[in-house]
């Protein structure tokens, strides 16, 4: 089971000194992997509205301050030598498909082949609207089409495509990427759109547990929806086994009341209940869990991250 953390790049912790800092720690702690988040512009965030907390406030502070991701992974890669860079997530209707891929190769080859390109399809309506030249309506069918373009510029000698929102054919598009077929490709989301996604074209199903429309925090509820990821990868003719599942917690060790269906949140309470769950979660076949140790103290995460070292990394 691969085990991440979340890089900030938003508020007081993404000056270039603590992001430094941060990824250069995670690295020597040992880490396999660090994510960092997609946004280009947000609304007025005092505003609730984030679907990933019950009170629909972002977890980090000012995350109207941000830096783009792309840019910031690549500016990363530079600053690490091992530790693998986590796309959490790509929003793919924000940027064009061929650039996209350009860039997402570029970054591939230049991080010596440690990229993983998580994708969705993005929730933020205004955002997309301002940023995206495809209807916020289709970002789903956009999403689709893009990745299959994805895939095309990166594997074929002659990739082409004629879709509604790309067409090429007969581009020259070098160097391709260093993992072969292509970097792999985490579909982050929880709704039934996500998860046909990911079954279709995931090498990892990529889910939030806290997402109030689609609750996944209960050990019960995120072994429903693995079944229900099998049965989808199994239709769309895929080995389900060959679908791996990471998991984002967004908190963990702190005590929270019981989830809705009256289980105990996953990974709340004590560390003993993390190393719990860690261990039912790797018994369900998950592949890859991933931290959060944002705030705005960066000496405080980067004690709680040597905390995490001993108490959890240390004994699993």
């Amino acid at each position: 089971m691969l085990i991440g953390f979340n890089l900030p790049v938003s508020g007081p912790m993404a000056a270039p000194a603590t992001m430094q800092r941060m990824a250069q720690l995670g690295e020597r702690i040992g880490f396999d992997y660090l994510t960092l988040t997609d946004h280009v512009v947000l609304p007025d965030t005092s505003v609730p509205g984030y679907p990933y907390s019950e009170s629909g406030a972002f977890y980090s502070p000012e995350p109207g301050r941000r830096h783009e991701q792309l840019t910031a992974a690549a500016w990363v890669a530079a600053k690490t030598e091992r530790i693998r860079l986590v796309l959490a997530v790509l929003v793919v209707p924000h940027r064009p498909a061929v650039l996209a891929a350009k860039m997402l190769a570029t970054l591939d080859v230049l991080s010596g082949g440690r990229l993983t390109v998580g994708v969705g399809a993005g929730w933020l309506q205004p955002e997309l609207e301002t940023v995206a030249v495809t209807p916020f309506a289709e970002r789903g069918a956009v999403t689709d089409e893009y990745l299959d373009a994805f895939r095309a510029l990166w594997t074929q000698e002659k990739p082409a495509i004629a879709g509604k929102y790309v067409r090429y054919q007969d581009l020259v598009f070098d160097p391709k990427p260093v993992q072969k077929p292509h970097p792999p490709i985490w579909v982050g989301g929880e709704s039934g759109p996500s998860m046909r996604r990911a079954a279709r074209v995931g090498d990892a199903w990529y889910p939030i547990g806290s997402n109030n429309a689609h609750l996944l925090d209960t050990l019960p509820r995120l072994e429903a929806g693995i079944a229900k990821l099998r049965k989808l990868a199994a239709a769309a003719g895929r080995d389900p086994a060959s679908v791996g599942v990471v998991y984002r917690v967004k908190r963990h060790g702190q005590a929270a009341p019981p989830a809705s269906d009256g289980h105990r949140r996953l990974f709340t309470g004590s560390i003993d209940n993390v190393l719990v769950d860690i261990a039912a979660l790797r018994r369900l076949g998950v592949t890859g869990l991933d931290f959060d140790f944002e705030g705005r103290d960066a000496d405080l995460a980067a004690e709680q991250m040597e905390r995490f070292k001993g108490e959890v990394l240390a004994r699993i």
